[in-house]
């Protein structure tokens, strides 16, 4: 039983995540070819192109979408335009904004460069103006008007010597600016579409431009013609120059004319001669387009792979690209080899799955058709083409190395990952659905069959061949062994018990249902329902041990359910919506689960107890898996951030049990210090276990000591400041208690005395400690008076006694009190020297006793103290109260007795040896009450509290 739960989880950690880092606008590489900028809302993030990683992300401060960025091209300096119509310059490296002025633009600014110097930058607005400033000088030297439009596209010439500019607005024209006049030279017109990007020749004399009219113009810039127009059958959204001194035959570069490389709508690179307008070579996509969309214009905004900007790397002959999905893909030249893919945006993620021999992978579906394959230790992707539509679910066979996916094209396909290399393929498909598949899962053994649930309401059973195709070129068509009516409504989930004998389906239609899978070849078989749900089921899971199942519904529980006779073992609640997902983890003794909510729960069933509840996401969680070791899990919500989680329970024991011994040995240093009268480090180590009554007991044991009070100053004195606060919290409690009022006083007697009241307040929460010691000092004051009045009285009574056979001269110096113990710098009582009328003492002790009945009467009626709120003043401990009232009402009592004795005239020796007893009684209560008296004094003496606080 201690090794069951010793398997019980009790915490899970955030690893690694996988966030949105751009969502649209522009990129930039930097020169030295490491970092990808990008914008993602409100943020420019700096990608590290080697490990995949968020290495910087500046944020503007007023929370508004960033419309456009630049970097110089030093790689120094980078500004960012906002919606707010402020421009900020940066130092990126430290994520810092060095300086930031508002644009003189009256709308948004669309584009952004810098010359190769490092020194202009021109904005272009929305308003059709260009605006340059000197970054540094820091003012604005020109103002371009002319363009209609937008103004989404500003170019430097290269040769800064010439000082031109090239933009393009909405009227579809290119308009060459001299920067030395403010005057546009002129307007080159070839496009009938917006210009979308330009680029110069490296002498600077030629220029190729692209749009999406589907041509690509080579301009001359001395004659400033167009030499050549090239078709390009695709509307084109960037233009790259290959460079001149570089090998390309391979591809088909044959001579040293002009070749630019096209990136568009049909998410195909070409490379294209501009001297003789033909295409010399093609990329070849993984896997061919998706069908629908026709040669001309179908994929122009149809095709996920479409390309939207196409950036060189000239130092390591590469090149990037951005599709329309926010993808970035560096590719390898001359070969044109994919090297590495970036996913920016997942959008919403709907499954996610581990893959690979040692869980090295994620699988990841997105609202797309296409498949992501993530390495967890670089965050780099392979990107799957296969589905038509957005695939909907997921699952992995046991060895990891094959997995299936289900989409909304009604097709179920099969891949397989190489285990070396990391490729995926497609290696199988089956297309028989009448409708969206939205439920897959496979069998548990052995890699034989797989099931799928539509909305179509039907199963489908797809046996597999005995050998499975290892690549995409002989691709295994698949074909359903069992079709079955299954529900009312949508299949949500499908799963497979752990012998593959048996299936349950849960559904919309609020029922779960088990089948028999039975011998291969034959029918399903229904063996029973699950009924109890009062909405449609979301997921339904076998447990890895017993003969149970859980279900979660969309009415926020989770129920387990047995297999023997279909009944409702245990119901989880706990979400605040629909539970999406559910797993069993610790060999079947745990459930973790995930809903609408954005939270992820974690049962144990025994108990019916939620033992933790992570919170990383935002939006729906509808991905949920574990690794085969059980230590990881994985997490994909519709926010679009994939969340891998590791076990931290063993961990946390051992920090929990480091944590203890080191108590335990510090516990045993502090009494070894005691020990040693080591006060000061004893008092040190005190504080920092945070343990007031140790604390206390080490006050106690120093003012016990000899010379305790120049011992406890000394002490209290060398403590660092956060231990003097924590000193001052302490004593504001130890003074709401009787018994530890004393050594409280002590403490804050040394603080008031040696600390002046502006260091006093400066430490946190003083105010409020001070505040709380006022009320209760003043009622411990209260009663030590009383006390007081209680010890006068007894003097008084004991002075005016007349011994038999005493000298008259005696008496005679009996008549006056002896008051010289009670003489206090500042008088806090008024006491009644009246002298009393008869020699006896008659009317005296009656007096004594009324005030004594008085002081009686406001001690009766105190309430109980609550040590708990050092600030009510209306409580009081009973206990110690009613002790002193105790030991005053029994000397009020002795002293009545001895009055009476004296005056019916006992025997004068019996009454001197009384008197003799009563005398030491007296004098050792006295000799307490006034220790006690005088320590409350003296801080009384002290400057008043309400002083130091107001």
């Amino acid at each position: 039983m201690a090794k069951s739960n010793l398997q019980f989880k009790t915490n899970y950690a955030v690893s690694s995540t996988i966030e949105p880092f751009y969502k649209g606008g522009k990129v930039q590489i930097s020169k030295d070819e490491k970092f990808i900028f990008c914008t993602c809302g409100t943020r420019v993030n700096v990608l590290q192109i080697v490990t995949g990683k968020i290495v910087h992300s500046i944020e503007q401060d007023d929370q508004e979408d960033i419309t456009s960025f630049a970097l110089s091209l030093d790689d120094e300096i980078l500004v960012t335009a906002s919606k707010a119509l402020l421009l900020k310059q940066w130092d990126w490296k430290q994520a810092q904004c060095t300086r930031s002025w508002r644009a003189i633009h009256n709308v948004p600014i669309a584009s952004m460069t810098f010359d190769p110097t490092a020194t202009l930058l021109a904005t272009g607005g929305c308003d059709g103006t260009i605006k340059l400033w000197d970054v540094v000088k820091q003012y604005c030297t020109h103002n371009l008007k002319g363009s209609s439009g937008v103004v989404h596209l500003v170019e430097f010439h290269p040769d800064i010597s010439l000082l031109q500019l090239f933009s393009s607005a909405s009227d579809c024209g290119i308009r060459m600016w001299d920067l030395r006049s403010s005057q546009c030279l002129c307007v080159l017109q070839s496009h009938y579409s917006p210009v979308t990007s330009l680029a110069f020749t490296p002498d600077g004399a030629s220029m190729v431009s692209s749009g999406r009219d589907k041509i690509c113009t080579v301009w001359d810039l001395k004659s400033r013609t167009a030499r050549r127009t090239v078709p390009v059958y695709e509307a084109v959204e960037s233009v790259v120059l290959l460079p001149e001194d570089e090998d390309f035959s391979e591809i088909g570069v044959k001579t040293k004319e002009i070749h630019f490389i096209t990136a568009g709508s049909k998410g195909v690179l070409r490379v294209w001669d501009a001297s003789s307008a033909r295409c010399v070579f093609a990329q070849t996509l993984p896997s061919p387009p998706s069908a629908g969309g026709s040669e001309e214009g179908g994929e122009e905004y149809g095709d996920p792979r479409s390309l939207t900007y196409c950036l060189p790397l000239p130092s390591s002959l590469r090149l990037a690209t951005v599709t329309a999905e926010h993808n970035i893909l560096l590719y390898q030249l001359p070969s044109f080899t994919t090297q590495q893919q970036f996913v920016g945006f997942n959008d919403e993620v709907l499954d996610v799955k581990f893959l690979g021999k040692g869980d090295t992978h994620i699988v990841v579906a997105t609202n797309s058709s296409q498949l992501k394959v993530f390495d967890l230790a670089t965050s780099s992707c392979k990107i799957l083409y296969g589905h038509t539509d957005t695939v909907l679910s997921l699952d992995v066979f046991k060895k990891g190395s094959l997995f299936v996916s289900c989409a909304k094209d009604k097709s179920v396909r099969v891949w397989r990952q190489d285990p070396d290399s990391g490729q995926v393929s497609c290696v199988a498909q089956g297309c028989s659905h009448a409708n969206a598949v939205g439920s897959i899962t496979c069998s548990r053994m052995k890699e034989s069959f797989v099931v799928s649930g539509s909305q179509d309401c039907t199963i489908k059973v797809w046996d597999l061949p005995e050998t499975i195709p290892e690549t995409d070129g002989d691709m295994f068509q698949l074909t359903a062994r069992v079709t079955e009516k299954a529900h009312d409504k949508d299949v949500n989930s499908v799963a497979v018990s752990p012998n593959d004998k048996l299936l349950v389906s849960g559904s919309q239609d609020r029922l779960a249902k088990l089948w028999s899978l039975g011998a291969p070849g034959a029918d399903l078989a229904l063996l029973g329902v699950f009924r109890g749900h009062r909405r449609g089921v979301w997921c339904v899971q076998f447990s890895p041990m017993d003969q149970v199942l859980a279900s979660s519904s969309a009415d926020g529980s989770v129920k387990l359910w047995s297999l023997q006779d279909f009944s409702c073992l245990k119901t989880f609640e706990g979400h605040d919506a629909s539970v999406l997902k559910l797993i069993f983890v610790s060999r079947g003794t745990q459930l973790l689960t995930s809903g609408s909510d954005g939270l992820v729960k974690l049962w144990t069933i025994k108990t019916n107890e939620c033992v933790k509840t992570l919170d990383a996401h935002q939006d729906k969680v509808w991905g949920l898996h574990a690794t085969r070791k059980d230590d990881r899990v994985v997490t994909a919500s519709a926010d679009s951030n994939i969340t891998v989680w590791t076990d931290v329970t063993e961990v946390e024991q051992a920090e929990e049990q480091a944590k203890q011994e080191d108590q335990i040995l510090k516990k045993q240093e502090l009494s070894n210090l005691l020990h040693e009268k080591k006060y000061l480090k004893a008092l040190g180590l005190a504080i920092s276990l945070d343990q007031p009554h140790t604390v206390l007991k080490v006050i106690k044991a120093i003012r016990q000591g000899e010379d305790g009070a120049k011992q406890l100053e000394k002490t209290v004195l060398k403590l660092r400041q956060d231990q003097k606060e924590s000193m001052l919290r302490y004593c504001a409690v130890w003074n709401t208690n009787a018994r530890s009022c004393l050594d409280a006083q002590a403490v804050i007697q040394v603080m008031l005395t040696h600390l002046s009241p502006e260091e006093l307040l400066q430490y946190q929460g003083a105010r409020a400690h001070l505040e709380g010691l006022i009320p209760y000092t003043e009622r411990h004051m209260q009663r030590i008076g009383r006390l007081l009045q209680a010890s006068m009285f007894l003097d008084y009574m004991w002075q005016k006694m007349r011994v038999t056979g005493a000298p008259a001269s005696m008496d005679s110096q009996d008549e006056e009190m002896d008051t010289t113990s009670l003489q206090v710098p500042h008088p806090l009582f008024m006491i009644d020297k009246r002298p009393g009328e008869g020699g006896d003492g008659t009317k005296e002790q009656g007096d004594g006793e009324e005030r004594w009945n008085e002081g009686e009467a406001e001690e009766d009626g105190g309430l109980e103290e609550d040590t708990n709120c050092p600030a009510n003043m209306e409580e009081e401990e009973e206990d110690d109260d009613d002790d002193d009232d105790d030991d005053e009402v029994s000397i009020t009592r002795k002293a009545s007795v001895r009055g009476q004795r004296e005056e019916n005239g006992q025997n004068g020796k019996e009454n001197g040896n009384h008197h003799s007893g009563s005398e030491e009684s007296s004098r050792e209560e006295d000799r307490g009450d006034q220790t006690e008296a005088k320590i409350l004094l003296s801080a009384a003496s002290l400057p008043p509290l309400q002083a130091i606080i107001s």
